[in-house]
């Protein structure tokens, strides 16, 4: 914890500030059940199950085909999945989408962002995609200081490196 408690904590009298627009409430942040993926008669991720509760931190290793990046899409719900449930923070990944999405902070190798954009034009994009309600001017600039991109506003994404796209895909 920084900045204070959560503002569902028993006792808690202000919101600390935060980088991202949503707070689970829930102890088990993902249940992963029976999870299954298969492409036709290939099996490519069998029956993976696990809980990730709050305050953990984990890794996800395996060899190269093992099917780490398919599970995790399928998690995201970039990917559907043949059987099995995924909950995230509560909420059904299958059944509600939209609220199991907007605990989810997932960054890929190559995160997915419009180069044609400014980093700054595409952060005020994401925040008002995700219909974020805290005051965007703080806000924005705690992101970017967070992320180390102050400075970087007014350039084009397509011009940045790997690593600062990364952060830009960590900053949304």
């Amino acid at each position: 914890k920084t900045g204070g408690e959560y503002p569902f904590e028993e006792g808690a009298t202000e919101s600390p500030p935060r980088p991202h627009c949503f707070l689970c409430r829930e102890k088990k942040m993902i249940t992963v059940k029976g999870l299954t993926k298969r492409y036709g008669s290939k099996t490519v991720v069998n029956d993976v199950s696990f809980t990730i509760e709050k305050g953990e931190v984990v890794g996800f290793l395996g060899p190269n085909g093992a099917g780490k990046t398919t599970t995790l899409n399928m998690i995201t719900g970039y990917t559907s999945f043949s059987s099995g449930s995924v909950s995230v923070c509560g909420h059904d990944i299958l059944e509600e989408p939209a609220k199991a999405k907007r605990s989810i902070g997932y960054l890929p190798e190559f995160p997915p962002l419009y180069p044609e954009m400014t980093v700054g034009e595409y952060l005020n994009f994401v925040f008002d995609l995700k219909k974020c309600k805290l005051d965007r001017d703080v806000h924005l600039a705690q992101v970017l200081s967070a992320t180390k991109l102050e400075g970087v506003e007014k350039r084009l994404i397509r011009n940045l490196s790997k690593g600062y796209r990364q952060r830009v895909g960590l900053a949304q």
